[in-house]
């Protein structure tokens, strides 16, 4: 037998040919029959890929089941064909126009209720100021007294974002605008419309509390946001995409304050050598 036999290169297996032997190259590397059978059984471009396609294995028990199992998507999902076909037969309103938003025509009544009655809406603005001042006193007595960083982190980065883009995209103020100088900000001073920093801030503190199993306290928080809502349409203080941004705004910044939380070692606490700022991890 010569040097270069290949019988030279044969070494024991388990995965070889069959007869206990795989045969290995000179750098090393085996392959055995069970290795180009997995190969060749390999599906490979673009029919391959369609052959074994997971659409195709659906069944009717598996629409039933997506249907009875995860109802939300189903419905977003029928919703998003109908605004399909809402937006692109939709006739566009002109640039001559005032914008049309849903929520004002849904709050007219309130807004003429408003309009005649004056010191009906500075009531209603000074008792949205005590909900806002609600809010802020939260927020900040979980950072001050309970040394927890998340509701402010959320609320700092959700106001900065909100500056910048309500900067960036300043919106005209709807003509039926009913200002008080009892409305937060009091003082009849100016403000960004795009997004609501009222409704952002109590999403915060609502999800804060019921992290917290503050359950009832949440509840009354949602309950107030809800009338809040109400009344800066009535008003015409808020577009109704301002308010809906601002509870994903609210939901997104609380997640992105807990992330933060995560990557850093910060803590507020009473502990010897543990301050706010912390080292990091």
């Amino acid at each position: 037998m010569d040097g270069n036999s290949p019988l030279r290169n044969r070494k024991p297996s388990i995965n070889g040919n069959g007869n206990g032997y795989q045969y290995v190259n000179e750098k090393g590397n085996g392959h055995g029959s069970g290795d180009m059978t997995a190969m060749k059984g390999k599906k490979t471009g673009v029919k391959g890929m369609l052959e074994t396609a997971s659409f195709l294995k659906w069944g009717y028990s598996d629409i039933i089941g997506a249907l009875k199992n995860h109802p939300m998507p189903c419905f977003f999902g029928v919703t998003l064909l109908f605004f399909m076909g809402v937006e692109y037969t939709l006739r566009m309103v002109p640039s001559s126009s005032p914008p049309l938003d849903v929520g004002f025509v849904v709050t007219r009544w309130l807004n003429r209720i408003l309009t005649s009655s004056p010191s009906l809406n500075t009531l209603l603005a000074a008792l949205n100021t005590v909900f806002v001042g609600m809010q802020t006193v939260y927020i900040l007595w979980v950072f001050l007294v309970e040394g927890r960083l998340r509701p402010g982190l959320a609320a700092l980065f959700m106001f900065t974002c909100r500056g910048i883009l309500g900067y960036s995209t300043q919106l005209p103020l709807p003509q039926e605008f009913l200002g008080s100088g009892a409305d937060f900000p009091v003082g009849n001073v100016s403000f960004f419309l795009f997004y609501s920093g009222h409704v952002a801030g109590s999403v915060i503190a609502s999800m804060d509390m019921r992290r917290m199993q503050r359950n009832e306290l949440a509840w009354t928080f949602d309950f107030l946001n809800v009338l809040q809502v109400v009344r800066l349409l009535g008003t015409r203080g808020h577009y109704t995409i301002d308010l809906a941004v601002g509870v994903g705004a609210g939901m997104l910044f609380d997640s992105l304050a807990g992330k933060y939380e995560k990557s850093r070692v910060i803590s507020v606490t009473s502990a010897p050598g543990m301050t706010m700022y912390s080292p990091l991890k």
